[in-house]
Protein backbone atom coordinates (compact mmCIF):
# COMPACT_ATOMS: atom_id res chain seq x y z
CA UNK A 1 0.00 0.00 0.00
CA UNK A 2 1.31 3.42 -0.97
CA UNK A 3 -1.03 5.71 0.99
CA UNK A 4 -2.63 5.96 4.42
CA UNK A 5 -5.74 7.49 5.97
CA UNK A 6 -5.69 11.28 6.05
CA UNK A 7 -3.31 11.58 3.10
CA UNK A 8 -4.17 13.77 0.11
CA UNK A 9 -4.04 12.03 -3.27
CA UNK A 10 -4.43 13.07 -6.88
CA UNK A 11 -6.64 11.48 -9.51
CA UNK A 12 -4.76 8.58 -11.12
CA UNK A 13 -2.30 8.19 -8.24
CA UNK A 14 -1.30 4.61 -7.39
CA UNK A 15 -2.70 3.81 -3.95
CA UNK A 16 -2.16 0.06 -3.63
CA UNK A 17 -0.98 -2.97 -5.56
CA UNK A 18 -2.59 -6.39 -5.47
CA UNK A 19 -0.63 -9.64 -5.56
CA UNK A 20 -0.01 -10.16 -9.27
CA UNK A 21 2.25 -13.23 -9.17
CA UNK A 22 -0.23 -15.47 -10.99
CA UNK A 23 -1.07 -12.76 -13.49
CA UNK A 24 2.62 -12.22 -14.28
CA UNK A 25 3.10 -15.96 -14.71
CA UNK A 26 0.24 -15.97 -17.20
CA UNK A 27 1.91 -13.15 -19.14
CA UNK A 28 5.22 -15.03 -19.27
CA UNK A 29 3.51 -18.26 -20.35
CA UNK A 30 1.58 -16.47 -23.08
CA UNK A 31 4.75 -14.74 -24.32
CA UNK A 32 6.60 -18.06 -24.40
CA UNK A 33 3.80 -19.66 -26.39
CA UNK A 34 3.96 -16.74 -28.82
CA UNK A 35 7.72 -17.27 -29.24
CA UNK A 36 7.24 -20.97 -29.97
CA UNK A 37 4.57 -20.25 -32.56
CA UNK A 38 6.72 -17.61 -34.26
CA UNK A 39 9.53 -20.14 -34.62
CA UNK A 40 7.20 -22.81 -35.99
CA UNK A 41 5.65 -20.29 -38.37
CA UNK A 42 9.05 -19.26 -39.69
CA UNK A 43 9.92 -22.89 -40.29
CA UNK A 44 6.58 -23.59 -41.97
CA UNK A 45 7.02 -20.50 -44.15
CA UNK A 46 10.43 -21.78 -45.28
CA UNK A 47 9.01 -25.21 -46.13
CA UNK A 48 6.13 -23.64 -48.04
CA UNK A 49 8.45 -21.41 -50.08
CA UNK A 50 10.71 -24.37 -50.92
CA UNK A 51 7.80 -26.54 -52.10
CA UNK A 52 6.42 -23.60 -54.07
CA UNK A 53 9.73 -23.03 -55.86
CA UNK A 54 10.04 -26.75 -56.66
CA UNK A 55 6.50 -26.83 -58.01
CA UNK A 56 7.30 -23.93 -60.30
CA UNK A 57 10.09 -26.10 -61.71
CA UNK A 58 7.64 -28.99 -62.16
CA UNK A 59 9.30 -30.86 -59.31
CA UNK A 60 7.25 -32.50 -56.58
CA UNK A 61 3.49 -32.73 -56.08
CA UNK A 62 0.95 -29.92 -55.85
CA UNK A 63 -0.46 -31.48 -52.70
CA UNK A 64 2.81 -30.69 -50.93
CA UNK A 65 2.38 -26.98 -51.74
CA UNK A 66 -1.24 -27.02 -50.61
CA UNK A 67 -0.42 -28.77 -47.33
CA UNK A 68 2.51 -26.44 -46.64
CA UNK A 69 0.31 -23.38 -47.25
CA UNK A 70 -2.36 -24.83 -44.92
CA UNK A 71 0.30 -25.27 -42.22
CA UNK A 72 1.34 -21.61 -42.62
CA UNK A 73 -2.27 -20.39 -42.42
CA UNK A 74 -2.98 -22.51 -39.34
CA UNK A 75 0.13 -21.28 -37.53
CA UNK A 76 -0.65 -17.66 -38.41
CA UNK A 77 -4.11 -18.09 -36.88
CA UNK A 78 -2.62 -19.70 -33.77
CA UNK A 79 -0.08 -16.87 -33.48
CA UNK A 80 -2.79 -14.22 -33.64
CA UNK A 81 -4.72 -16.01 -30.89
CA UNK A 82 -1.57 -16.30 -28.77
CA UNK A 83 -0.77 -12.60 -29.22
CA UNK A 84 -4.33 -11.75 -28.14
CA UNK A 85 -3.81 -13.96 -25.11
CA UNK A 86 -0.66 -12.00 -24.24
CA UNK A 87 -2.66 -8.78 -24.40
CA UNK A 88 -5.39 -10.15 -22.16
CA UNK A 89 -2.87 -11.54 -19.68
CA UNK A 90 -1.06 -8.20 -19.59
CA UNK A 91 -4.35 -6.36 -19.08
CA UNK A 92 -5.18 -8.68 -16.20
CA UNK A 93 -1.76 -8.03 -14.68
CA UNK A 94 -2.25 -4.27 -15.02
CA UNK A 95 -5.49 -4.55 -13.06
CA UNK A 96 -3.45 -5.38 -9.98
CA UNK A 97 -2.69 -1.67 -9.68
CA UNK A 98 -5.42 0.30 -7.89
CA UNK A 99 -5.48 4.02 -8.70
CA UNK A 100 -7.37 6.92 -7.14
CA UNK A 101 -10.50 7.66 -9.17
CA UNK A 102 -10.67 11.27 -7.93
CA UNK A 103 -8.47 13.80 -6.21
CA UNK A 104 -9.14 14.21 -2.50
CA UNK A 105 -8.28 12.92 0.94
CA UNK A 106 -8.13 9.27 2.02
CA UNK A 107 -10.90 9.19 4.62
CA UNK A 108 -11.02 5.42 5.13
CA UNK A 109 -8.32 2.83 4.46
CA UNK A 110 -9.91 -0.43 5.58
CA UNK A 111 -7.41 -2.65 3.77
CA UNK A 112 -4.54 -4.66 5.21
CA UNK A 113 -1.63 -6.44 3.55
CA UNK A 114 -2.56 -10.08 2.95
CA UNK A 115 -6.32 -9.55 2.95
CA UNK A 116 -8.57 -10.60 0.08
CA UNK A 117 -9.54 -7.56 -1.98
CA UNK A 118 -12.04 -7.30 -4.84
CA UNK A 119 -14.57 -4.78 -6.20
CA UNK A 120 -17.33 -6.75 -4.47
CA UNK A 121 -15.61 -6.79 -1.08
CA UNK A 122 -14.61 -3.13 -1.39
CA UNK A 123 -18.27 -2.16 -1.90
CA UNK A 124 -19.32 -3.63 1.45
CA UNK A 125 -19.98 -1.15 4.32
CA UNK A 126 -16.85 -0.41 6.33
CA UNK A 127 -14.58 -2.03 3.76
CA UNK A 128 -12.26 -0.82 1.03
CA UNK A 129 -10.88 2.67 0.50
CA UNK A 130 -12.86 5.89 0.64
CA UNK A 131 -11.63 9.12 -0.94
CA UNK A 132 -13.48 12.35 -0.15
CA UNK A 133 -13.34 15.53 -2.19
CA UNK A 134 -15.25 18.46 -0.69
CA UNK A 135 -14.40 20.90 -3.48
CA UNK A 136 -17.24 19.77 -5.77
CA UNK A 137 -20.19 19.23 -3.46
CA UNK A 138 -23.80 19.32 -4.57
CA UNK A 139 -27.15 19.16 -2.84
CA UNK A 140 -29.62 16.56 -4.08
CA UNK A 141 -33.29 16.72 -3.15
CA UNK A 142 -36.61 15.21 -4.18
CA UNK A 143 -39.30 17.68 -5.21
CA UNK A 144 -43.04 16.74 -5.22
CA UNK A 145 -44.34 16.03 -8.70
CA UNK A 146 -46.88 18.89 -8.59
CA UNK A 147 -43.91 21.24 -9.08
CA UNK A 148 -42.66 19.42 -12.18
CA UNK A 149 -43.70 22.22 -14.57
CA UNK A 150 -42.42 24.98 -12.29
CA UNK A 151 -38.91 23.90 -11.33
CA UNK A 152 -36.40 24.50 -14.12
CA UNK A 153 -32.68 24.32 -14.63
CA UNK A 154 -31.21 27.69 -13.69
CA UNK A 155 -33.78 28.50 -10.97
CA UNK A 156 -32.22 30.24 -7.98
CA UNK A 157 -32.01 28.30 -4.72
CA UNK A 158 -31.13 29.06 -1.12
CA UNK A 159 -29.43 26.31 0.87
CA UNK A 160 -29.62 26.35 4.65
CA UNK A 161 -27.37 23.91 6.54
CA UNK A 162 -28.59 23.71 10.16
CA UNK A 163 -25.19 22.65 11.54
CA UNK A 164 -23.35 25.49 9.80
CA UNK A 165 -22.95 28.93 11.33
CA UNK A 166 -22.73 30.42 7.86
CA UNK A 167 -25.54 32.40 6.19
CA UNK A 168 -27.59 30.53 3.57
CA UNK A 169 -25.64 29.45 0.49
CA UNK A 170 -26.86 30.78 -2.86
CA UNK A 171 -26.85 28.56 -5.93
CA UNK A 172 -28.92 27.55 -8.97
CA UNK A 173 -30.55 24.32 -10.08
CA UNK A 174 -28.03 22.47 -12.27
CA UNK A 175 -29.93 19.21 -12.86
CA UNK A 176 -33.66 18.46 -13.04
CA UNK A 177 -34.61 14.79 -13.12
CA UNK A 178 -36.45 13.59 -16.18
CA UNK A 179 -38.70 11.03 -14.47
CA UNK A 180 -41.02 10.71 -11.47
CA UNK A 181 -40.19 8.20 -8.74
CA UNK A 182 -43.24 5.90 -8.61
CA UNK A 183 -42.82 5.38 -4.85
CA UNK A 184 -42.30 8.94 -3.61
CA UNK A 185 -44.09 10.69 -6.50
CA UNK A 186 -41.22 13.13 -6.74
CA UNK A 187 -38.39 14.07 -9.08
CA UNK A 188 -34.73 14.77 -8.32
CA UNK A 189 -32.99 18.12 -8.50
CA UNK A 190 -29.34 19.00 -7.97
CA UNK A 191 -27.58 22.27 -7.18
CA UNK A 192 -23.83 22.82 -6.91
CA UNK A 193 -22.45 24.10 -3.62
CA UNK A 194 -19.46 26.39 -3.08
CA UNK A 195 -16.25 25.02 -1.60
CA UNK A 196 -16.57 25.56 2.14
CA UNK A 197 -14.81 23.74 5.01
CA UNK A 198 -18.04 23.67 7.03
CA UNK A 199 -19.81 21.54 4.42
CA UNK A 200 -19.42 17.77 4.59
CA UNK A 201 -20.72 14.91 2.41
CA UNK A 202 -24.03 13.38 3.54
CA UNK A 203 -25.07 16.41 5.58
CA UNK A 204 -28.74 17.34 5.58
CA UNK A 205 -29.88 20.76 4.46
CA UNK A 206 -32.98 22.74 3.62
CA UNK A 207 -33.38 23.80 0.01
CA UNK A 208 -35.60 26.72 -0.95
CA UNK A 209 -36.25 26.95 -4.69
CA UNK A 210 -37.17 30.31 -6.19
CA UNK A 211 -39.52 28.88 -8.81
CA UNK A 212 -41.47 32.14 -9.21
CA UNK A 213 -40.45 35.79 -9.06
CA UNK A 214 -42.49 38.96 -9.56
CA UNK A 215 -40.69 42.24 -9.02
CA UNK A 216 -42.64 45.23 -7.61
CA UNK A 217 -45.61 42.96 -6.95
CA UNK A 218 -48.60 43.98 -4.83
CA UNK A 219 -49.15 41.40 -2.09
CA UNK A 220 -51.57 41.04 0.82
CA UNK A 221 -52.15 38.51 3.63
CA UNK A 222 -53.73 35.46 2.03
CA UNK A 223 -56.52 35.29 4.64
CA UNK A 224 -58.00 38.71 3.69
CA UNK A 225 -58.81 37.50 0.16
CA UNK A 226 -62.45 36.36 0.07
CA UNK A 227 -64.63 34.86 -2.67
CA UNK A 228 -68.20 35.18 -3.90
CA UNK A 229 -70.07 34.54 -7.15
CA UNK A 230 -68.20 37.39 -8.84
CA UNK A 231 -64.78 36.13 -7.91
CA UNK A 232 -62.14 37.02 -5.37
CA UNK A 233 -62.13 40.33 -3.54
CA UNK A 234 -60.64 42.29 -0.67
CA UNK A 235 -61.82 45.31 1.28
CA UNK A 236 -59.84 48.52 1.22
CA UNK A 237 -60.27 51.79 3.08
CA UNK A 238 -61.17 54.88 1.03
CA UNK A 239 -62.07 58.41 2.00
CA UNK A 240 -65.65 59.49 1.23
CA UNK A 241 -66.13 63.12 2.16
CA UNK A 242 -65.08 63.54 5.75
CA UNK A 243 -65.18 59.86 6.69
CA UNK A 244 -63.48 56.59 5.87
CA UNK A 245 -65.49 53.78 4.27
CA UNK A 246 -64.88 50.18 3.22
CA UNK A 247 -64.75 49.48 -0.51
CA UNK A 248 -64.99 46.05 -2.08
CA UNK A 249 -62.30 45.48 -4.70
CA UNK A 250 -62.48 42.58 -7.14
CA UNK A 251 -58.97 41.19 -7.58
CA UNK A 252 -57.05 38.65 -9.60
CA UNK A 253 -54.57 36.68 -7.53
CA UNK A 254 -51.23 35.11 -8.41
CA UNK A 255 -48.87 32.96 -6.40
CA UNK A 256 -49.05 32.51 -2.62
CA UNK A 257 -46.14 31.89 -0.26
CA UNK A 258 -45.69 31.93 3.49
CA UNK A 259 -49.09 33.51 4.21
CA UNK A 260 -48.78 36.21 1.51
CA UNK A 261 -50.54 36.20 -1.87
CA UNK A 262 -49.80 38.21 -5.00
CA UNK A 263 -52.50 40.53 -6.35
CA UNK A 264 -52.16 40.80 -10.12
CA UNK A 265 -55.05 43.19 -10.78
CA UNK A 266 -57.52 45.21 -8.70
CA UNK A 267 -55.14 46.92 -6.28
CA UNK A 268 -52.34 49.43 -6.51
CA UNK A 269 -49.41 50.12 -4.27
CA UNK A 270 -50.50 52.25 -1.31
CA UNK A 271 -54.05 50.89 -1.04
CA UNK A 272 -55.04 50.49 2.62
CA UNK A 273 -56.25 46.91 3.16
CA UNK A 274 -58.72 45.98 5.89
CA UNK A 275 -57.13 43.14 7.84
CA UNK A 276 -59.28 43.22 11.00
CA UNK A 277 -63.02 42.54 10.84
CA UNK A 278 -62.88 41.97 7.08
CA UNK A 279 -65.25 38.98 7.43
CA UNK A 280 -68.17 41.17 8.61
CA UNK A 281 -67.56 44.47 6.87
CA UNK A 282 -69.66 45.49 3.84
CA UNK A 283 -69.17 47.84 0.92
CA UNK A 284 -69.68 51.47 1.94
CA UNK A 285 -69.57 50.82 5.67
CA UNK A 286 -67.92 53.49 7.77
CA UNK A 287 -64.66 52.29 9.28
CA UNK A 288 -61.95 53.59 11.54
CA UNK A 289 -58.28 52.85 11.21
CA UNK A 290 -56.37 51.36 14.11
CA UNK A 291 -54.09 53.62 16.10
Amino acid sequence: MYVKAGQKVGKGQLILKLDDAMARQSVVAAQQQTGVLKARLAQAQTVYERYQNLWKQNIGAEIQVINAKADVDALQSQLRAAQAQVGMAQEQANMSNVYAGISGTIEEMNVKVGEFFSPQSAAMPGAGIRIVNNSNLKIVTNVPENYVTRVKKGDKVEVVVPESNKPPFQSVISVVGGSIDPTTRSFTTEAKLPSDPTLKPNQTATLKILDYEAKAAVAVPVNVVQSDEKGKYVYVVERSGDKLVARKKIVTVGEAYNGIIEIKTGLTGGDLIITEGYQTVYDGQSVATGK
